[in-house]
């Protein structure tokens, strides 16, 4: 039943899962179940889920699973704290309590009764058989090694698979079923290893890169997992996409690695909780409204509450790094009790915001408060720490900022300073990156890519959500184009209302043609031509004229169509959304170059 997808039954549930890390509800790891609960009497039958969890759970002496009822329009999602060896057992205890509560209830409305009893003691044998399944689930000599690794601060990382101890340079693996006894193990030799966590909605990638870049200058192994692969010593091991759990993984069981910088996307952490319990430091780069309607987000703030649970595992020694001019972060942060809880313990020195402009209130306030900050200060890269201000350099020279027209890398390069800092990473290692990173499109590839092309600049970026998108086209509108082209694509797994708002977006920077891809690997359910249409409609309302829209059935022919429509003068954006497309561009363009045609790369 863990893990299940149910739709017959409207009053079964959507989707019931585990999540063995730290995760939206609890820092100990959890079960949660998207309900179907009826919309008339839905507070009582979740008030009925939550007995009988409780009552089961006393009755199989686990401890308080404090159960959580969270309200997503027609949905509830359910979730409670379990032992972390139990959790299969655990999301079968979740499935039983609520369909047992929304039976009881459909029973009762059915005879004309309109409320469900309190959960009293379980009917007998029930206890039994849910004992008898956490029997068959636990693992004696994985517990052993749990609590000998615990004790000994190593940390454990599992999966069906493999069990790790110890992190990169310091761990050891071996498949599940062939575990060692913990006292052959060689404990001196395992440790764990300085771990940075980044999440935000946009510019996460760029942070990691830029972070595993300071330490690779600084003479340390650095591996990194992200929405492009996991690299491990600037060398990719693994493309495609790695920010949730499995690239965690894959970096910290690297045996070089020596400082781990995990990208932790939204997905992964709201589908199975953080890879890690424990992080030196984690960063919130921004919140923007980006995949609503799934897995229980369904407003800005519930986008915030996601990405905070990064504070979850920071070390008490650790740091957390947010977006001080972020006013939906900072607003849900202050009202997060673990964040606060965080802030609060060891003073404002575990605590450090970013902006673009270091003179930013919030940043003002924290730096009076003893707490660490960086940002922009008469053009200048400026971080506060410890009392003192230094000086990283004039910020138009580092070509992250692209003279200063990508001014939101500011904010990507200010959090990864800050980040660097809090792990040690020395000032000259920070200095040195910053003059050079983002020259080459090896350092970044798909993040604000410039490409020659017959006299027109070509910038290939991801942006995927309208935040993204606007910086993007905002860097583009600094280049003073002669004309503006823009390629517009999203996938089928966003609302109608996410779709518009994208194209919308485009809209308000008045480009002279768009032209919309088809993404048949991204349909997610929609039908071919369903989100084209949605784009066009928006990009007609927004004021474009329906002959600067222009459809093409894929992404690399839209590409190519819009090359071959820029001239000298031209700026052409293209967010690109598959990765084979996008390497296909770049080595077109580097080929281009290299041959003497299309100028040099910018």
């Amino acid at each position: 039943m863990g893990d299940a997808n149910q739709d017959e039954d409207p009053l079964s549930f959507q989707d019931s899962r585990r999540l063995p890390g730290p995760n939206r509800w609890f820092s100990t790891p959890a079960v949660v179940l998207t309900a179907l609960p009826p919309a008339a009497s839905v507070d009582t039958v979740v008030q009925a889920w939550a007995d009988r969890v409780r009552a089961l759970c006393a009755a199989l002496h686990w401890p308080d699973p404090q159960p959580h009822a969270h309200r997503h329009g027609s949905t509830a999602i359910l979730a409670f704290a379990a032992p972390e060896d139990l959790l299969f057992t655990a999301t079968e205890v979740n499935e039983w309590a609520w369909e047992r509560s929304a039976d009881e209830h459909a029973l009762l409305t059915a005879i004309g009764m309109h409320t469900v009893q309190p959960a009293g003691p379980q009917a007998a044998g029930v206890a039994e058989v849910f004992r008898a399944r956490a029997r068959s689930e636990h693992t004696a000599p994985l517990a052993r090694l749990r609590v000998a690794a615990r004790q000994r601060g190593v940390p454990v990382f599992e999966d069906d698979d493999t069990v790790s101890l110890g992190a990169g340079s310091g761990s050891r693996s071996w498949p599940r079923a062939a575990l060692p006894l913990a006292m052959d193990l060689p404990w001196a030799a395992l440790h764990d290893v300085p771990t940075l966590l980044v999440t935000g909605s946009n510019g996460k990638t760029t942070t990691t890169r830029l972070l595993a870049a300071f330490a690779r200058a600084a003479g340390i192994t650095a591996g990194s997992c992200s929405t492009e692969g996991v690299v491990v010593a600037g060398q990719t091991l693994q493309a495609g996409d790695y920010a949730g759990p499995a690239g965690a993984r894959a970096v910290l069981r690297h045996p070089a690695v020596q400082l781990a910088v995990l990208e932790t996307a939204r997905g992964g952490i709201l589908r199975r909780g953080l890879a890690v319990r424990r992080a030196d430091a984690a960063l919130v780069t921004n919140v923007s409204a980006d995949h609503l309607g799934e897995y229980g987000v369904a407003t800005l703030e519930d986008i915030a509450h996601a990405k905070l649970v990064v504070a979850r595992a920071v070390a008490d020694s650790g740091t957390l790094v947010l977006n001080g001019a972020d006013p939906v972060l900072m607003a849900v942060a202050a009202a997060t009790p673990h964040v606060q809880a965080l802030a609060h313990t060891g003073a404002a020195a575990r605590l450090a915001l970013f902006a673009r402009d270091h003179g930013h209130p919030a940043l003002a306030a924290h730096r009076a408060a003893g707490g660490s900050t960086c940002g922009a200060h008469g053009g200048r890269l400026v971080v506060h720490q410890s009392g003192r201000t230094q000086d990283l350099g004039e910020l138009a020279a580092m070509p992250l900022t692209l003279g200063g027209a990508a001014s939101y890398n500011v904010d990507n390069i200010a959090a990864a300073v800050l980040m660097a800092r809090a792990v040690g990473l020395p000032h000259q290692a920070i200095t040195q990156t910053l003059a050079h990173f983002g020259s080459r499109a090896a350092d970044n590839p798909g993040r604000l890519e410039r490409w020659p092309h017959r006299g027109a600049t070509v910038l290939i970026d991801y942006a995927h959500n309208p935040g993204g998108l606007a910086q993007l086209l905002g860097v583009a509108r600094a280049l003073q184009p002669r004309r503006l082209g823009l390629l517009l694509g999203q996938a089928g797994n966003r609302d109608d209302a996410a779709i518009a708002a994208l194209a919308h977006t485009a809209g308000a920077f008045a480009p002279d043609l768009v032209v919309i891809k088809e993404l048949p690997g991204m349909l997610r359910g929609r039908a071919l031509g369903d989100v084209p249409a949605l784009l066009r409609a928006a990009l007609v309302s927004s004021g474009l004229d329906a002959d600067q829209v222009v459809d093409h059935a894929d992404e690399l022919t839209a590409a190519r169509a819009l090359l071959d429509w820029s001239r000298l003068g031209d700026v052409v954006v293209l967010p690109v959304h598959t990765a084979a497309v996008r390497g296909a561009l770049a080595q077109a363009f580097a080929a281009a170059s290299s041959s003497g045609f299309g100028g040099s790369k910018g």
